[in-house]
């Protein structure tokens, strides 16, 4: 029997984004408005970058470029692994953006970082917890950086360490978003990292428990698979505050550079927009979980 695939997790999130179907809703609708608040700052769009990496590998300054184009789209920008010049870099566009940070071995690698976050003038600083093990279940080691798992009193301690709002990434179960939150995170992603393990749950099959205990306390960002206007609709309908697309801004990026991120962001929103419309959701908080049903 042919197994190929079988346990793929970005395969078994897309087949799930589909297999999610929306009804619609015409009467009393109302032209609408995608304008949302994050951390007191208002933003045009909920579509955001994801914490990508490394660009430059896809276009000459890629980290600048993908903020230079969220700051055009008025979306928020994030940003992952990379040096404390390239964030300057980032953070001197203009782009309002979050600092993500690896779960490296030595916590005051990681407080300093956060530290320099906060000297960037970023909007919000976290860590990507699901990075600490590499698939044989030893520690996981980044580009020559050691990684560890993060306890409860550690995530504390960096949490505790920045007046900025301190987001956990990489949250895939409804323990550590409880835990997340406990220890003091001002926002969650929920992720799987790209397939970072085989079989992973689907984002927004586990968004609607995971929201049941967020409880509305703190943002619930969805990232892994968005790639349309109607995938951000759906993420937004179960529970998310706002979503992350990732590897959808990658070509146009490397074609276009700023622009292309900026005509990518603006062709997703305007989906959005579209299926809001047909479905009586005037802004994003009239977004209902009814409206989905499940093929």
């Amino acid at each position: 029997m042919e197994h190929k695939n079988v346990g793929n997790s970005d395969k078994i999130t897309r087949e799930y984004f589909d297999s999610l179907l929306v009804e619609m809703r015409h009467i009393d609708n109302q032209k609408p408005n995608t304008t949302f608040k994050l951390y007191g700052e208002q933003f045009e769009t909920p579509i955001m970058m994801a914490a990508l990496s490394h660009l430059h590998n896809v276009r000459k300054d890629g980290m600048a470029e993908m903020a230079r184009g969220a700051l055009m789209a008025g979306a928020v920008n994030w940003a992952g692994m990379g040096d404390e010049e390239e964030l300057e870099g980032i953070t001197q566009t203009g782009a309002r953006t979050i600092k993500i940070i690896k779960p490296y071995k030595d916590n005051d690698v990681i407080l300093k970082r956060i530290e320099h976050a906060e000297k960037c003038g970023v909007m919000a600083v976290g860590i990507d917890v699901d990075h600490a093990f590499a698939g044989n279940g030893e520690y996981d080691n980044v580009f020559g950086h050691e990684m560890r798992p993060k306890s409860f009193e550690e995530l504390r301690e960096f949490a505790s360490s920045t007046k900025l709002p301190f987001i956990i990434k990489g949250v895939l179960s409804e323990r550590d978003a409880y835990k997340a939150m406990q220890a003091g995170a001002r926002g969650i992603v929920v992720s799987h990292h790209h397939g970072i393990m085989e079989y992973a749950v689907p984002p927004l099959q586990i968004l609607p428990a995971i929201c049941k205990v967020i409880n509305g306390q703190i943002p619930v960002f969805v990232d892994c698979g968005i790639i349309s206007g109607m995938d951000a609709y759906k993420a937004l309908a179960l529970g998310a505050t706002a979503v992350c697309a990732g590897r959808v801004i990658m070509e146009p990026l490397r074609e276009k550079g700023a622009d292309g991120v900026l005509e990518t962001i603006q062709k997703m929103t305007a989906e959005l927009k579209g299926v809001m419309a047909r479905t009586g959701c005037a802004t994003l908080a009239d977004m209902d979980s009814s409206v989905i049903w499940k093929k």
